[in-house]
């Protein structure tokens, strides 16, 4: 399949596709962390391009939930309004298989819920990063729990939190949790795990 990774500076989906003889690219404003097939750019610009798969990656900054406290603040709305129309640019594409990926945010409510909620320990990395897929064309990504004399788990233990809030006890994990430079934070956290990236390309591919 002719396969775009939208969104994706790291280049871990893209290649777990290509591993597996698709002819996969990524794209992003960013140049690409593993040499590949990559370009950089305006995805827009490709849309159209004759894809047969395309797993997007929108920016969530002013979509997730996580930044509700900051709704309201002036040009919030605004930021918010224009983020939702790129994402709505991928689900409004005229490609077949379709499978947009973002944290839980503002797409839940002003468009509809996901197909799926999956997280990285269910497919082999040990880490909590709630993950929302909308889906077009494919199936919902199978996850095994408990294996049985037929089926060997994908699951991992469920992670440890990283620490715990002295004031209200709130477990954080690695979305809410990982500390340093903002730009480094964003970066890290917009990464595909290997375990679903695998997942992805094993049965999408």
């Amino acid at each position: 399949m002719k396969v775009l990774v939208a969104c994706e500076f790291s280049g871990i989906v893209r290649e777990a596709f290509k591993a597996r003889g698709h002819d996969a690219w990524s794209c992003d404003l960013l140049p690409t962390e593993i040499p590949g097939q990559h370009i950089q750019g305006d995805v827009l610009e490709i849309l159209n391009d004759g894809w047969d798969l395309m797993i997007a990656h929108p920016p969530c900054t002013f979509l997730s939930y996580v930044g509700t406290r900051h709704w309201n603040k002036p040009g919030r709305k605004e930021k918010r309004d224009e983020a939702f129309d790129f994402f709505m640019n991928f689900a409004n594409a005229q490609i077949e298989k379709i499978c947009i990926e973002n944290p839980k945010g503002y797409p839940m409510k002003a468009w509809r819920k996901p197909d799926q909620i999956i997280q990285p320990y269910f497919f082999g990395d040990r880490e909590m990063k709630t993950t929302c897929l909308w889906l077009k064309g494919l199936s919902l990504l199978n996850h095994i729990a408990k294996g049985d004399m037929f089926d060997t788990p994908t699951h991992t233990d469920k992670p440890e939190p990283w620490y715990e809030l002295k004031t209200n006890k709130k477990k954080i994990y690695f979305t809410e949790g990982m500390r340093g430079n903002k730009i480094h934070r964003s970066l890290a956290r917009a990464k595909t795990f290997p375990g679903i990236a695998t997942a992805m390309a094993e049965q999408w591919g």
